[in-house]
């Protein structure tokens, strides 16, 4: 049961994987209160934006009381103007218990009728589709969140039982009823950053998945290229002080705990230090899970946000504001996007060392017990290379882009959807640079026979081993990639200990 203004970015993933969506009944008095202030203002005679007025540029414009529906059925029409593939199915999920949320604050002016349909649908599984260009993250995702409602007043396209139908069609089939939109209702369920919060949210929940979960690859390529373990001591990260690094670094130290092949040089080895994809991976992970955290905290606020416009208040004034903006989105979209990069730039770095000999500490070159004969995984690498520049350029901010828009009504816009957007492509390719450093690093472990890895990473590789052979020999390596990237996205090579998303 969802509480709107205090949901838990727990409750928002579990949303994300598939979960129920059910609003707490006990908004519903506000929302039906903030309803009739709406009502009494749609039959006055003051002009009131987006209640009896036109919208953008065209506020001046006066709108009769007897078309009212026709403002509002005409405005969902008009700005359905989205294009490009659909959304994925667990980002429209999202973003309508986003919007649910949203409405249930009781200050958007909309009956509990709007609500309930979006909560059906969810029940059934009407899932609208809606096209993921259009967007430029204000006034609101305006185009995306207007194909959205298109559905709800039986228009549009949406996905039902495994088939793309028409919206009326796929409601019917439901056995649900096409909603009329009352006064400001059309507005309020465009109007709104639900949208952009959804695919940054949906970024974040993945990428910190698989960011963390290069913490465990890390440990492998650790102990795969015979690394101390000195770096990773406690007093070391107290002394700085970040939280993140800290636990980053007593993870690793969980891990590698009882390594045989860690006590097997640690003396007299003539190599004074790691090279930092080795012995700072708690300075950058752990400054990746303090990042995503940070954002996090920001999208937690955004989704329990009320960013229509305009606000209905309880004293009954209806105000015009701006918290249709997303430019918070933006920068958390951005923030997401540098700690991707980051994470997927240092697990690079050791997959490159594993296979290089002279960097591997006796390792055969490629990590192929026949080179020469074999290329072993040289080409692994330097797909996680070409993966590693993709993230790179992605990473670029898009917050600080910006074009006027709506015959410059709407002059400064955050560029927060498609933001938000490029983090699920960039979540893609971390988990194949993830995928590639646990082959290589599981690989690099076994080579080291009869010296043995420790406890917990024994455990890894058999999870590892059960989905993909040792490479013996040159054999077609993609399915290999592909698996393992499976895996790490499905969480298969997580670990109890590792850092929680949420502190609550």
């Amino acid at each position: 049961m969802l509480d709107p203004g205090k949901v838990t970015l727990t409750e928002l993933d579990a949303i994300y994987r598939g979960g129920p969506v059910w609003i707490d009944p006990a908004a519903r008095a506000g929302v039906e209160a903030s309803a009739q202030i709406v009502a009494r203002a749609a039959a006055g005679a003051d002009p009131v934006y987006g209640v009896n007025t036109g919208f953008g540029k065209l506020a001046s414009v006066r709108i009769a009381a007897e078309d009212t529906a026709t403002l509002q059925r005409n405005l969902i029409l008009s700005h359905a103007a989205g294009i490009g593939p659909a959304l994925p199915r667990d980002v429209v999920r999202l973003t309508m218990a986003l919007k649910m949320i949203s409405l249930a604050r009781g200050a958007s002016g909309v009956r509990w009728d709007i609500i309930q349909l979006l909560q059906d649908m969810l029940a059934t599984d009407v899932i609208p589709v809606i096209p993921q260009q259009g967007s430029v993250g204000a006034s609101g995702d305006l185009a995306p969140l207007a194909h959205l409602a298109a559905v709800m007043i039986g228009e549009g396209e949406a996905v039902y039982d495994g088939d793309r139908l028409p919206g009326a069609d796929a409601l019917t089939a439901a056995g649900l009823t096409p909603v009329v939109l009352g006064a400001k209702e059309g507005l309020a369920l465009i109007n709104g950053t639900q949208v952009s919060t959804a695919l940054a949210l949906a970024g974040l929940f993945r990428g910190w998945r698989i960011a963390t979960t290069s913490l465990v690859t890390g440990a492998l390529s650790i102990d795969a290229a015979m690394g101390s373990g000195a770096p990773f001591r406690p007093e070391i990260h107290a002394l700085r002080g970040h939280l993140g690094q800290i636990e980053a670094a007593a993870f690793l130290r969980i891990l590698m705990a009882g390594s045989d092949i860690r006590e097997s040089h640690r003396d007299e080895d003539e190599r004074v230090q790691d090279p930092y994809c080795l012995r700072c991976q708690p300075q950058v992970i752990g400054a990746c899970i303090d990042l995503m955290r940070q954002a996090a905290q920001t999208l937690r606020v955004e989704a329990n946000a009320v960013t229509d416009n305009p606000l209905v208040f309880e004293d009954g004034s209806i105000v015009s504001g701006g918290n249709f903006h997303a430019e918070p989105v933006a920068f958390a979209a951005d923030q997401i996007a540098l700690a991707l990069a980051e994470a997927g730039a240092i697990a690079q770095r050791r997959i490159a060392l594993l296979v290089d000999p002279a960097l591997s500490f006796g390792l055969p070159a490629f990590l192929s017990p026949s080179p020469g004969l074999n290329s072993g995984l040289m080409i692994a690498e330097v797909t996680s290379a070409a993966l590693m520049s993709e993230n790179k350029a992605l990473a670029n901010p898009r917050s600080v882009d910006s074009t006027p828009t709506s015959a410059n009504q709407e002059d400064h816009v955050s560029m927060a959807c498609h933001g938000a957007r490029r983090l699920l492509e960039m979540a893609d390719n971390l988990s194949g640079i993830v995928a590639v450093e646990a082959l290589a690093g599981a690989q690099g472990v076994e080579l080291r026979a009869p010296l043995e890895t420790s406890p917990a990473l024994k455990q890894i590789i058999d999870v590892i081993r059960a989905a993909v052979p040792p490479l013996k020999e040159d054999r077609l390596i993609a399915p290999d990639i592909e698996r393992m990237a499976e895996l790490v996205e499905a969480g298969g090579l997580r670990h109890p200990d590792l850092p929680e998303l949420e502190i609550l």
